[in-house]
């Protein structure tokens, strides 16, 4: 058997938080975990809507019943599946839709990106590709994909302020997974700021407000 691959449209959903215009000064693409879908991702950011910010929650491209044949839906970024071509086919769908994000809004608008869990290695394996005009990054609750191209990655996350948030109570975060992820980081020259709270795997609101108006400090 030979496999083949064909290169098709697809609909692709995003949700967002505020308005485009001459006003925004603040663009943040949020990119939700394993599961999630992005309309409920979203409200996570209610505290960014301040009329100066637009959040955007692309949605994975790949839906999935959580429980059994029916009921509650999520979404995935990627498997282990064909890996490669996912890979491609994300930053191919966050490009387009940034760039559509941008063709509205002022030329001196920053961009913040945030990837929570899966959102976090796909967000990052996005900005190593060097093509991102991104001016901060927030991992959170969220491994650094050890795939990283890091040549390229060196050049993509230079001067590239960066925070890594958590609480510490989430299951998921151990310590062995930190030490592994800082060390992937600092083979990129990336030296992030750490903010922790007192919780799980969540967004926790008043901690994504202390670290929005800290990075904008940067």
């Amino acid at each position: 058997m030979t496999e083949h691959q064909l290169i098709v449209p697809r609909t692709a959903r995003y949700y967002t938080l505020g308005t485009p215009s001459d006003a925004i000064k603040d663009l943040w693409i949020v990119c939700h975990g394993y599961g999630q879908l992005g309309l409920f991702f979203l409200r996570h950011f209610s505290g960014l809507d301040d009329g100066k910010t637009l959040v955007v929650a692309p949605e994975a491209l790949s839906r999935f019943y959580l429980d059994g044949f029916s009921g509650r839906v999520g979404a995935t970024w990627m498997t282990k599946e064909d890996r490669l071509s996912e890979i491609e086919d994300q930053a191919a769908y966050l490009n387009l839709l940034l760039k559509e994000q941008l063709r509205q809004l002022p030329q001196d608008v920053q961009v913040t990106v945030l990837g929570f869990s899966q959102g976090g290695a796909t967000v990052c394996r996005w900005l190593a590709t060097g093509q991102v005009p991104v001016h901060r990054l927030v991992l959170w609750a969220a491994s650094f994909p050890e795939d990283i191209d890091f040549d390229a990655g060196k050049a993509a996350f230079q001067d590239l302020p960066v925070a890594v948030v958590y609480g510490t109570q989430d299951e998921f975060i151990t310590p062995d997974k930190l030490e592994q992820k800082g060390q992937l980081m600092a083979q990129l020259g990336i030296t992030p700021q750490v903010y922790t709270f007192d919780g799980g795997h969540t967004v926790h609101p008043e901690t994504l407000s202390m670290v929005n108006e800290r990075l904008l400090s940067k």
